[in-house]
C-alpha cells in the first residue's frame, strides 16, 4: 500500500504540472457551460413557435447539456494527453523503471486522472444544469423533478467515462496524434453519421457515446425505440471502457516501453 500511495502522489504531480492537461479541463468546462446557455436561451425564445409534437418531447434538462458534445472533445484530449505525454517525452521508461509493476503503474495513473475528471465533470454538469435552466425561464426543469437528478449526475459520469475510454485507447496506441486522429473523427463525425442514417441507426445506438448519453435524457425522444434505458445505455458505455482498459493493460504488460 505504501508503494501505491507513492505512485498515486507521483501521478498527481505529473498531471498538475503539465499545463496542457489542466487547460483541456478548463476548456471542457467553459465550452459545455457557454454552449449550453446559448442553446437554452435560443430554446426559450423559440418555444412558443415550436410544433405541438416538439413541445411534448421538449427536454429542458437535456437541452442544458447541448454543449456536452463539444465539451467531451476536450475530455478526450485530456484523457489522451494524460497517457501519451509520457511516451512523447520518453518519461515512460523512467516511470516503468521506478514502478516495474505495470499494472500498479497503470492503475494509479488512471485512478488519479479519473478522480480528477469525475470531480470536474460533476461540477460542470451541475453548473451547466442550473445556469441552463435559469436561461430557460418558465420552461425550466427542477432538480427534484422525476429523472432530473439522475440526468445531472449522469452528465458528470458521462464525461468521466469518455475521458477514461480515451485513456485506455491512448494506452493501446501510445501516440497522442494517432489516438486523437482516431477518437476525434469517430466521436465527432462517424458516430453521428451512423446514428442518424436509418440503415445504420441500430448499430450506432450501441456506440459508447450514443448509448452513454441516454443517461442525460429525461424525456424520451420522438421515435426512440432503443431497447435500453438511461442506466442500460450507460452500462453499454462502461462495457466499452472496461474492454478498452483490459486491452490496454494487456498491451502495456507485453510491450517494451
Amino acid at each position: 500500500m505504501a508503494v501505491v500511495g507513492q505512485v498515486l502522489r507521483s501521478e498527481w504531480t505529473k498531471i498538475r504540472s503539465v499545463r496542457s492537461t489542466v487547460w483541456t479541463l478548463g476548456v471542457a468546462v467553459a465550452v459545455t457551460l457557454v454552449v449550453g446557455v446559448l442553446i437554452c436561451t435560443l430554446a426559450r425564445k423559440d418555444f412558443d413557435s415550436m410544433p405541438d409534437e416538439r413541445r411534448v418531447a421538449f427536454d429542458p434538462t437535456n437541452v442544458s447539456f447541448a454543449g456536452m458534445g463539444l465539451g467531451q472533445l476536450a475530455m478526450i484530449v485530456f484523457g489522451v494527453l494524460v497517457v501519451s505525454n509520457e511516451y512523447s517525452t520518453g518519461m515512460i521508461r523512467a516511470s516503468l523503471s521506478a514502478v516495474p509493476q505495470r499494472g500498479v503503474f497503470l492503475f494509479c495513473k488512471l485512478t488519479v486522472a479519473t478522480a480528477l475528471v469525475l470531480a470536474v465533470g460533476m461540477v460542470t454538469s451541475f453548473a451547466t444544469f442550473f445556469v441552463g435552466q435559469a436561461a430557460l425561464g418558465e420552461h425550466r426543469a427542477y432538480l427534484g423533478d422525476p429523472g432530473v437528478l439522475r440526468a445531472v449526475v449522469g452528465g458528470g459520469l458521462y464525461m468521466t467515462m469518455m475521458a477514461l475510454f480515451s485513456m485506455a485507447v491512448a494506452t493501446m496506441l501510445r501516440s497522442a496524434m494517432l489516438s486523437l486522429g482516431i477518437l476525434m473523427p469517430f466521436f465527432f463525425l462517424v458516430s453521428n453519421i451512423l446514428g442518424n442514417v436509418s440503415a445504420t441507426r441500430k448499430v450506432g445506438r450501441y456506440l459508447p457515446d450514443q448509448a452513454g448519453s441516454r443517461i442525460m435524457q429525461v424525456v424520451p425522444q420522438v421515435g426512440d425505440d432503443a431497447p435500453y434505458g438511461p442506466w442500460g445505455g450507460f452500462a453499454i458505455m462502461v462495457g466499452w471502457t472496461v474492454a478498452a482498459l483490459l486491452v490496454g493493460c494487456l498491451l502495456l504488460n507485453r510491450r517494451d516501453a
